[in-house]
């Protein structure tokens, strides 16, 4: 299976449950579990097929991108007491989809023909596409703009990927290199609290 498709599954797989876990938090049925599973983990790519004119989107054109998030949404639906503590749980599965993604958006905007600066911009939109999907869903702001690092560790490792193949290293080399650079940042700035800046003088508004 090419290493695209490979990323593209796994991600939409782990982003799926961080959606399903989500809607089990807000208390939604299976439809709503479902659904937002679906939208977490389809979302960004549909958005990067789109933009890239990918036609039919990716999710549309095999079958196996519709049955993984549905299958997720189900695990979720009916194991969720087994995933332990459910923020950190959610916070977790986000971050090994955003690392996911940020490498396959890269390398299949690339594919396209793409440069390496759109390349990269692309994979962080492909990154943080599902999750601002979901958390509009949710009644949530989106994580992307509440000061977390999110986008910033997904737009470093789509970089990383894109350098690497710019230098004709493995692709599979430079994709788990990439995504490893995006989920360790992500998890430190989670275990640390790292924040982005804000502006002067807002944070007692």
């Amino acid at each position: 299976m090419p290493t695209l498709v490979v990323l593209d599954l796994v991600g939409i797989f782990v982003f799926a449950i961080s959606g399903g876990l989500v809607a089990v938090r807000k208390d939604l049925d299976v439809f709503g579990v479902l659904l937002l599973a679906g939208t977490t983990g389809l979302g960004g790519g549909f958005l990067r097929d789109l933009l890239i004119d990918a036609a039919p989107p990716a999710a549309l054109a095999d079958w196996r991108y519709l049955v993984v998030p549905a299958v997720a949404g189900l695990l979720t639906f009916g194991y969720h007491p087994t995933l332990g503590r459910m923020e950190r749980t959610v916070n977790v599965f986000d971050a090994f989809g955003l690392a996911l993604f940020c490498a396959a958006g890269a390398l299949k905007a690339l594919d396209h023909g793409l440069g390496p600066v759109p390349a990269a911009l692309l994979g962080m939109t492909t990154a943080i596409g599902g999750g601002i999907l979901r958390d509009l869903l949710a009644g949530r702001v989106p994580v992307v703009f509440r000061g977390e690092l999110y986008a910033t560790p997904a737009l470093a490792g789509a970089f990383v990927v894109v350098v690497g193949v710019e230098l004709d290293l493995s692709r599979e080399l430079v994709s788990v290199v990439g995504a490893t650079v995006c989920l360790t940042w992500r998890l430190l700035a989670l275990w640390r609290g790292w924040q982005a800046p804000r502006p002067p003088g807002m944070a007692s508004v």
